[in-house]
């Protein structure tokens, strides 16, 4: 894993080249997903690897550069009612115990906060390190504590993300070697990610949810009383 994501920051000119060939995600974000809810003095985004996300503290498992602390979501080592916010994108996937993190998560974060959530629904398989489930909006919902109530909810990508993921990696699976899986990728990336904005539409439909790629949720603590 840190070989992974040590290379997307290597400044050689091999590294320099690949980056620059990578075509555009295959998806483009919900411009509806609210994202303007308050920051404080201490923020969590947990699972940033080698980003650097401004004004969080930055968790992952690895202490790869861009990560402020290396830990367990299951074992957070800060004290209750730390955070304003927290940020769990793409995370709760690849953790064993789902539910105990969103408690861990709920845990930290202070009366009266934010926390958004984002997960896979319709998506390939990806092992980093490991993958072992995918969400619902309703799934999602059913591990939030008493203490959290929802704020907001819907789909980040749409159908045609689903669609161009699954497709990409279905034309690499019918390449026996490395170097075609990854000119396949480049070429049919480049040409392809224009589609994407078709999600623009589609996302306002309520039926995105039977093909939607990724959905989130913003939960905010309730205030002890």
């Amino acid at each position: 894993m840190r070989e992974v994501y040590s290379k997307r920051h290597r400044r050689d000119w091999r590294s320099r080249l690949w980056r620059a060939l990578q075509p555009p995600p295959p998806y483009i974000h919900n411009p509806q997903e609210p994202l303007d809810f308050p920051l404080g003095r201490w923020n969590l985004y947990v699972g940033g690897a080698g980003a650097r996300p401004e004004g969080y503290v930055n968790l992952d498992l690895f202490a790869v550069p861009g990560v402020d602390i290396a830990a367990d979501a299951e074992r957070l080592p800060f004290p209750d009612g730390l955070f304003a916010r927290i940020e769990c994108d793409a995370v709760l996937e690849h953790v064993s115990n789902a539910e105990g993190v969103v408690a861990e998560l709920s845990r930290v974060l202070a009366p009266g906060g934010y926390m958004h959530v984002v997960t896979p629904f319709c998506h390939p398989f990806h092992q980093y390190p490991r993958d072992f489930r995918r969400f619902t909006l309703d799934g999602l919902k059913l591990l939030g504590g008493s203490d959290l109530e929802l704020v907001a909810e819907g789909w980040r990508t749409g159908p045609t993300a689903t669609l161009l993921v699954f497709f990409l990696e279905y034309v690499k699976l019918l390449l026996p070697w490395k170097l075609w899986r990854v000119a396949a990728h480049g070429i049919l990336g480049w040409l392809l990610f224009p589609l994407r904005y078709l999600d623009l539409l589609l996302l306002r439909s309520e039926n995105a949810r039977i093909l939607g790629n990724h959905c989130y949720l913003w939960w905010r603590k309730k205030q002890v009383i």
